[in-house]
């Protein structure tokens, strides 16, 4: 079982749980398991706005260059432009430091490897299982086989000129407000659009190392939201830290979610004969809606567990190059290898800018339906999940909502949690299941 890894590379407070002893461990264990690949022994390192960032990149950079990697510096970088720049420099791979979309105190580390891929789970056991060992079983050169370390001081330039590439549409006439959480994206996004034409209106652009996700950005819209209805704007984007997702509001400050957005995308995509296989790949907890507009539209739609990393595999193995999740985490591999909030916010300005419609207007094309989600306590959750008692109940719900909702009961990946959500046209009826449901999981898990 991981120590280290959790489902987004390794996590923590930092200085505490996440020390510069774990990132250098980390560095020379993953300079070992990189060097490997056929790409020679160029490593990236980006990172978000956090104070910290600069104290695990100097432990990160020790350890790769102890195993005899080179170290590119990217500096303040969304995680997606470090995968961009790995494919584009020929690297062996690239590590993120960042949190997403936690608060400034946590941080963490992530690994990609040659292409711009994530690593898969295989791959970060290895790292992890040298890290927590004896580093002295990782080769260390000496003399000139030791690594350098150098700045990459057009990392923002080569990204931008990547994203820009990814549309051929004028987003003038868009007026646009951009919350750039304090993080990642705040050097960057602005520009980007801004030389695609759209009047942008950047807030939360000024990182000061400890304001990141501070009341702002994909997990809280509020003042994304208030700043559209200010500025009268077309419509407004939100990202998160890293600026890996995004979310959106419309001109009334309406929340556009992910599942919105991949239903305004993949009508666009399909117009425009771009959608591979007619197939997007979701997870378990994209919104009912998005399926039927999906059956709609004659548009095919694979499940998965939740993360994107698990988004990406199906689509690696289906050949659908569409697809994410309901949090802002979407993929256009046609473009890239992750989720990016910022190629993501392009490809959707350019379906209201060619399809000239508000975004509100184009969001409607998905009837949302309630969706209503109980985390329950519970001492053990695999054998909550054991119980034929919990399966029956489940059947017994479904039967309930008689095709017209959906119910979904998981354990949490990291905590002692139940999570019961369903969905129905009938709120009330939804709620009355639920309800059962929970109070069910409840007795069980005591």
């Amino acid at each position: 079982m991981a120590v280290l890894f959790g489902t987004d590379g390794v996590r923590g407070v930092a200085n505490k749980d996440l020390t510069p002893e774990t990132a250098l461990r980390l560095g020379r264990a993953g300079g070992a398991v990189l060097s490997k690949s056929k790409a020679g022994s160029r490593v990236i390192i980006g990172k978000d706005t956090r104070k910290s960032c600069d104290m695990l990149e100097a432990a990160l950079a020790a350890g790769l260059c102890s195993a005899g990697v080179d170290v590119l510096l990217a500096g303040v970088l969304p995680t997606p432009g470090v995968a961009c720049l790995i494919k584009e420099l020929g690297a062996a791979g690239g590590v993120v430091i960042s949190a997403s979309h936690n608060s400034f105190e946590d941080n963490g580390i992530k690994f990609f490897g040659p292409g711009g891929y994530k690593l898969t789970d295989g791959l970060e056991l290895e790292i992890e299982q040298l890290a927590l060992g004896n580093l002295d079983t990782i080769p260390a050169p000496t003399g000139g086989g030791v690594g350098r370390i150098a700045d990459l001081p057009d990392a923002v330039d080569r990204y931008v000129g990547f994203l820009k590439n990814t549309v051929q549409v004028d987003f003038s006439g868009l007026k646009v407000v951009l919350d750039c959480a304090n993080g990642a994206a705040s050097g960057v996004a602005p520009g980007a659009l801004a030389e695609l034409g759209a009047e942008v209106i950047a807030i939360n652009n000024r990182p000061d190392g400890v304001n990141i996700n501070l009341n702002c950005g994909s997990t809280c819209l509020d003042m994304v939201q208030a700043a559209v209805r200010e500025h009268r704007a077309d419509l407004g984007l939100a990202h998160d830290g890293d600026a890996d997702r995004v979310l959106a509001v419309d001109a009334a400050g309406r929340i556009v979610d992910g599942d919105q957005i991949m239903v305004i995308c993949a009508r666009y995509l399909k117009e425009l004969g771009r959608l591979a296989g007619n197939t997007i790949v979701v997870t378990v907890m994209s919104n009912l809606g998005l399926h039927l507009a999906m059956r709609e539209s004659g548009i095919k739609v694979l499940e998965t567990k939740v993360g994107d990393r698990y988004v990406l595999e199906e689509m690696l193995r289906s050949g659908a190059r569409f697809g994410g999740e309901q949090s802002g985490h979407i993929l256009f591999l046609d473009h890239a290898t992750t989720g990016d909030g910022l190629l993501t916010a392009l490809q959707l300005l350019a379906a209201v800018k060619e399809k000239n419609k508000p975004l509100g207007e184009l969001a409607a094309q998905m009837e949302k339906l309630p969706q209503l989600l109980v985390n329950v306590k519970v001492n053990n959750k695999q054998e909550v999940m054991a119980s034929n008692e919990l399966a029956e109940a489940i059947a017994a719900a479904e039967r309930c909502l008689a095709g017209s909702g959906r119910i979904l009961v998981r354990p949490s990946g990291t905590e002692p949690l139940v999570r019961v959500m369903g969905e129905g046209r009938d709120a009330g009826e939804l709620r009355a299941v639920v309800d059962e449901l929970v109070d069910l999981v409840r007795r069980l898990g005591v």
